[in-house]
């Protein structure tokens, strides 16, 4: 039987709340704020309280983890951003093009700082997101080392850090920060699909046969090459009954027979 999924995916821990200070507390310190979104949900992803903190401060917009996600959508993307790029710190892609990018954004102010001979002077950034995005292994692919600690889970960096890089630019590490109240449902599923969320406090079976779902509808043909799934056997099937298929094809059973879809 398919579960209950009127409860609202929410996650909006303490720490958070203190992130936002330290977003406006520090924004004097930096020239610019660098904004990571996932290029799988930029949406999604785009903390709305992000604009209110930061205010006019110049910004970048990287769409993180491209890799991932659907080139034709992720170039639409960054076309709909003034200033964005599409990245990835495992593949490199991108990566290379942030400190240009950086100084053409802060052209007028570098020439000031050139006029009265700074030219030297490094440019400081602030980097921001929601958890799980990235600006960790961002943050250590730019620093040419591993400064910043990486897990694939949300809620590792707690708290602020500056971080020197080889591009003459210093980066302001700062935690990753959701908002108290999604719009929308939508917005909650897809933060809990890529990580944003920690799983302790999700129902991951409900959330599994969500996805299915969701991949089903948007790429079935992908859907069921992955899983090795006849088209024609899935028409009609809920979320949680194709959650079923993937697990009785792959042979996930319980003694009985069974299905083990945790």
């Amino acid at each position: 039987m398919e579960q209950n999924t009127s409860k609202p995916i929410q996650w909006f821990p303490g720490h958070m709340a203190k992130t936002r200070r330290l977003i406006s507390e520090n924004l004097s310190q930096v020239d610019i704020v660098i904004e990571l979104l996932d290029a799988r949900i930029p949406k999604s992803s785009k903390n709305p309280e992000i604009d209110r903190l930061t205010g006019t401060k110049p910004r970048l917009t990287l769409l993180t983890k491209s890799s991932l996600a659907n080139p034709a959508a992720t170039s639409a993307w960054v076309r709909y951003y003034s200033t964005a790029l599409a990245i990835d710190t495992i593949t490199g892609e991108g990566v290379k093009s942030i400190s240009p990018a950086v100084r053409d954004i802060l052209s007028e102010k570098l020439k000031r700082y050139a006029d009265k001979g700074m030219s030297g002077r490094h440019i400081r950034a602030m980097i921001v997101g929601i958890p799980n995005v990235g600006k960790s292994s961002l943050v250590n692919k730019l620093g040419g080392g591993k400064k910043a600690k990486v897990e694939d889970r949300p809620g590792v960096t707690l708290t602020k850090q500056w971080v020197t890089t080889n591009i003459g630019i210093e980066l302001l590490d700062m935690p990753g920060v959701l908002w108290p109240k999604f719009d929308d449902r939508t917005t909650g599923e897809n933060l809990a699909f890529t990580g944003a969320i920690r799983d302790a406090i999700l129902d991951t079976e409900e959330l599994a046969a969500k996805l299915c779902g969701k991949l089903y509808t948007i790429a079935q043909a992908d859907f069921c090459t992955r899983y090795k799934l006849d088209p024609s056997s899935l028409e009609g099937l809920s979320d949680y009954d194709l959650l079923c298929a993937v697990a009785k094809k792959r042979g996930f059973l319980l003694s009985g027979g069974e299905l083990n879809t945790e």
